[in-house]
């Protein structure tokens, strides 16, 4: 009975750990995901975000680098999440292979984002991103201003933009804080 008692309190306190902040398998479409190409710029990249039979979320498509492209951002707002008590965003993905930047914003209308780069390996992979990794950039390039505080988030997103023609694909289960 004790056994049973401590790994109840166990689980239950794992799961207070965690917050989930978007779970694919619990969606028939990826609602709210927006998908911003660098034709803003001129360029020609497509990216689309779509569900797989796994109920997996995709986010796939071509990076152009004609007519000064190179980029495709797939966008989530979210409600204010209060992010203190956590440290890091986890992400469940299957990669291609290729290099990601994870993006998030603490508000809507900031025009940085806190960025980290990762890399994809072809299978599935827990990537953790520790929130003093998360830099602030804008367009590329890096800012002098501070580090992500950790106190909320109203932003996520990820990012292809590798300088150089390319297809990709990433799978997406869960997006969550620990």
């Amino acid at each position: 009975m004790i056994l049973i008692l401590t790994l109840i309190l166990m689980m239950q306190n794992s799961n207070a750990l965690q917050k989930t902040i978007y779970d694919f398998s619990k969606e028939v479409k990826p609602a709210g995901w927006l998908i911003i190409n660098d034709g803003v710029m001129g360029g020609l990249s497509r990216g689309n975000i779509s569900m797989d039979e796994e109920s997996n979320g995709v986010f796939w498509g071509h990076v152009s680098l004609e007519n000064n492209g190179g980029f495709s951002l797939a966008r989530l707002s979210v409600p204010t999440l209060d992010a203190t008590g956590f440290s890091k965003i986890v992400l469940e993905i299957k990669g291609d292979s290729k290099r990601y930047q994870f993006r998030l914003k603490e508000k809507k209308g900031q025009m940085h984002s806190y960025v980290h780069f990762f890399e994809t390996n072809g299978d599935w992979q827990t990537v953790e991103i520790p929130f003093e990794k998360l830099r602030p950039t804008f367009r590329g390039r890096a800012l002098n201003l501070p580090e992500f505080a950790g106190d909320q988030i109203e932003e996520i997103g990820l990012l292809i933009g590798n300088k150089k023609e390319e297809d990709f694909k990433i799978k997406i289960r869960t997006i969550s804080l620990q």
